[in-house]
């Protein structure tokens, strides 16, 4: 140890250096650079997409190679020059036109969740959501906060509806939910306004954003309107029992601390919520994706 050849040393880099990979892909989606190649007949060079996206050509050329080095842009050399096109990655979630776009996503974690990632000392110190600190906007109601313009709001709403585009298909056919005709996927202000009848209602990350109590006193809610033999199907990134991973739901549950009022929870964290409402027969299935599904009956 204590080289700069050590891999220790090497992975300290890595995560040093980590908000910078982060911040390559948000300037890129930003500025339209994959959309740009996207419409284009072919490969462009760097002039035209500096011209495109109205950049600076010497900015915009070390945006492009690092691109290249992410797997992001894939590059070829014709006489001597340089000429970028979108990788099947970039093709895929990058693009606006594609149906799997990751684009409203992206904007939305570049323009808020980044900022509020800045404040993490602070509202680990605080324990509490950083919202007043990075964009001067109270947070005692919190989707006041997070809706705190139309644009945003949109912009939210887009990014979790790309977010099912990808992962939807994984946790809707994690059980059999044939036995249930009628599905009220929970939305609106679920705290105050009446809930539909419903035989299953779809809690898709709802309930990592609240903390223990206002759960509990959504999932009352639902068990008083939901029919005998209905449930609800929560949807959410688990944490191992133990607490120790997966790092990517870590990393979701510290998000939750800088953005919300909640965090990420551990299968039987939700038993405990869930039964204590008066919900039975829990079953959680870990997806092997992102998202998993949690179905417990009335």
């Amino acid at each position: 140890m204590g080289s700069s050849g050590d891999d220790g040393y090497r992975l300290l880099n890595e995560y040093t250096n980590g908000f910078m990979v982060s911040q390559v892909l948000f300037a890129a989606c930003e500025l339209g650079v994959f959309d740009l190649l996207a419409e284009a007949p072919g490969p462009l060079d760097v002039a035209a997409v500096a011209a495109g996206v109205e950049a600076s050509s010497h900015g915009t050329e070390l945006l492009l190679d690092t691109c290249v080095s992410l797997k992001l842009l894939k590059v070829e050399t014709r006489a001597g020059k340089a000429f970028y096109q979108n990788t099947e990655l970039s093709s895929a979630y990058l693009t606006r036109v594609s149906p799997t776009s990751q684009c409203n996503l992206l904007k939305y974690m570049g323009r808020t969740s980044y900022g509020c990632w800045g404040h993490l000392a602070d509202a680990v110190r605080e324990g509490k959501n950083q919202y007043l600190q990075t964009f001067g906007v109270p947070a005692e109601d919190l989707f006041t906060a997070i809706y705190r313009s139309e644009g945003e709001r949109l912009q939210f709403m887009q990014a979790l509806q790309e977010v099912w585009s990808v992962n939807g298909r994984s946790v809707l056919t994690a059980f059999d939910l044939s036995g249930f005709p009628l599905m009220c996927d929970l939305g609106g202000d679920f705290f105050k306004d009446p809930l539909p009848e419903a035989d299953l209602y779809i809690l898709a990350r709802i309930l990592h954003d609240w903390a223990d109590g206002k759960c509990s006193h959504l999932l009352e809610r639902v068990y008083h309107t939901c029919k005998p033999g209905g449930g609800i199907l929560v949807i959410e990134s688990l944490l191992d029992e133990d607490r120790r991973g997966p790092l990517l739901t870590q990393l979701y549950s510290l998000n939750m601390l800088v953005q919300t009022e909640g965090q990420e929870r551990t299968p039987t964290h939700y038993h405990m919520l869930l039964s204590s409402a008066g919900f039975r027969d829990f079953q959680f299935k870990k997806t092997g994706a992102i998202y998993d599904a949690i179905l417990v009956r009335k």
